[in-house]
């Protein structure tokens, strides 16, 4: 299987011709030094033109709803259509964020409800929904852990975040931001060495990050042992949420020994992911940190709902409004569609998916560490070295083949890995076909991987250009092409 889409430098894509300025109009009170000194250069393009224009840039991209994503811990899922339609009906759409709250009780009803929903799928009695995304989530869970040893005394003693060696990359940047120190944790046959944290913990010790499973797909299996170990030394632990679709209703953070986890509703609970949209980075805490969750929660009073800012060690407003009330929506209509075994049944399907890909693909290429594995598992390209391809050569072909590549080059710990995570959505029609394209895929000659890819509306780029040189306007991108044309 294979396609061509249009290039960006067809002129129909891309050619947004300006037209000539016009005159500046006279503004009766403006001053002189605040007028134009030539007119707006307006592209002069009709509605056909622009639907053509979009219509051609959306069937250059890779979105989900017309091939698998297999990018390892992203969880890119099929976002149900119903949720979309909920969501985008004028009584939710037109929502404003700091309208009476009297007139919104609709929508806290679905924030409470949905945060209780939450609270028991981690096992932490109180939730915030305020958090923008991932990332956002695990900066404010470690500002309430600096908030929590600042009202102890200890901030200025308990400087350091430990990390695992498998910590996804915002994880270090998150404790940094929050003025932490980090430290790494080594790895033992992909999990946590367990004697080097007991070795690395100290009255120094903040907080120790980690996801479970992890990002190699195993499951933490001394997660108790972890937790007292933390605990001992009188740290707190965070649960990194991004891998809880593997988990969903058979066990939770909570019961793991986790004080305060984030978890995406954007990978889980199968809202919208990526294209620039909003995210949702749910904070969940146990009682020792609730206390400094932000502000303000939603709080339920006989029948009625409001937002209770009275919460004197909260660590305060962490974004505008309140949260991202569309993604809130979606979530909680995916929650009560599925149901508490509803859930449990995604995540099974998730781990038997990625068990039974990962078991064909393994044909191939090594797979590391122990072969059961949650939602998501490991291969190494280390052998294609041997006839001079590197795993992005491989996930470049593999985008040839109409379908998305995996995560690659992450965890480090894996030479040339590659990480794949075909979550519940795909039935076993589409991983078969995803396998057929891998199969199609690692077997090419080392020329035509090289090549790779040939079917796009881009070829191999100029990686370290494009990040130093970047295009960011249709401007940037006529100067461009002039510079290209230019003899």
């Amino acid at each position: 299987m294979s396609f061509r889409q249009a290039r960006w430098d067809e002129p129909s894509i891309w050619d947004l011709a300006p037209s000539d300025p016009g005159p500046v109009p006279e503004v009766p009170g403006v001053p002189e030094r605040l007028r134009r000194k030539e007119g707006l250069r307006w592209p002069e393009l009709s509605e056909l033109e622009v639907v053509r224009h979009y219509t051609r840039l959306s069937q250059m991209n890779f979105g989900i709803d017309t091939s698998p994503y297999a990018l390892g811990s992203c969880t890119m899922k099929y976002n149900p259509k119903v949720s979309e339609q909920l969501a985008r009906r004028p009584g939710a759409a037109d929502l404003h964020p700091y309208q009476p709250v009297e007139t919104v009780q609709g929508a806290l009803e679905v924030v409470w409800r949905l945060e209780r929903i939450l609270a028991k799928v981690t096992g932490l009695p109180e939730v915030s929904l305020q958090p923008a995304a991932g990332a956002h989530g695990e900066y404010a869970a470690l500002l309430m852990v600096r908030a929590y040893f600042r009202d102890r005394g200890e901030l200025a003693q308990r400087t350091e975040v430990l990390l695992p060696d498998t910590a996804h990359g915002t994880n270090p940047a998150s404790a940094s931001m929050a003025g932490f120190t980090t430290r790494e944790i080594p790895s033992k046959d992909g999990c946590v060495d367990l004697a080097a944290l007991r070795a690395a913990v100290s009255d120094r010790t903040a907080c120790f990050m980690l996801t479970n499973p992890n990002t190699a797909g195993l499951f933490e299996s001394e997660i108790l042992e972890i937790a007292a170990t933390v605990h001992g030394a009188g740290g707190m632990l965070y649960y990194d949420g991004a891998n809880l679709n593997a988990i969903l209703g058979i066990t939770h953070p909570g019961r793991m020994g986790f004080d305060v986890a984030h978890l995406n509703l954007h990978k889980t609970f199968a809202t919208p992911h990526g294209g620039g949209g909003p995210g949702a980075g749910v904070l969940a805490a146990g009682e020792t940190l609730a206390p400094y969750l932000p502000v303000p929660r939603v709080v339920k009073r006989g029948r009625a709902f409001s937002l209770d800012y009275d919460r004197p060690k909260s660590i305060g407003k962490i974004r505008a409004g309140y949260g991202s009330f569309g993604l809130d929506l979606r979530a909680y209509a995916f929650a009560i569609t599925h149901g508490e075994e509803g859930l449990k049944h995604v995540s099974r399907r998730a781990v038997l998916n990625s068990n039974y890909l990962g078991s064909r693909m393994g044909r191939y290429l090594p797979r590391p560490f122990r072969p059961l594995v949650k939602h998501e598992f490991l291969l190494s390209g280390a052998p294609l070295k041997e006839k001079g391809v590197r795993t992005l050569d491989l996930a470049k072909r593999l985008l040839d083949e109409g379908v998305h590549a995996p995560t690659i080059y992450f965890p480090s710990l894996v030479e040339e890995s590659l990480m794949f995570e075909l979550p519940e959505t795909e039935s076993k029609r589409e991983l078969d076909r995803y396998y057929a394209a891998f199969e199609r895929a690692v077997t090419d000659t080392p020329e035509h991987l090289h090549a790779a890819p040939r079917n796009l509306a881009v070829s191999r780029i100029d990686e370290v250009r494009a990040a130093r040189e970047p295009l960011l306007s249709w401007k940037d991108l006529r100067a461009a092409s002039a510079k290209v044309e230019t003899p």
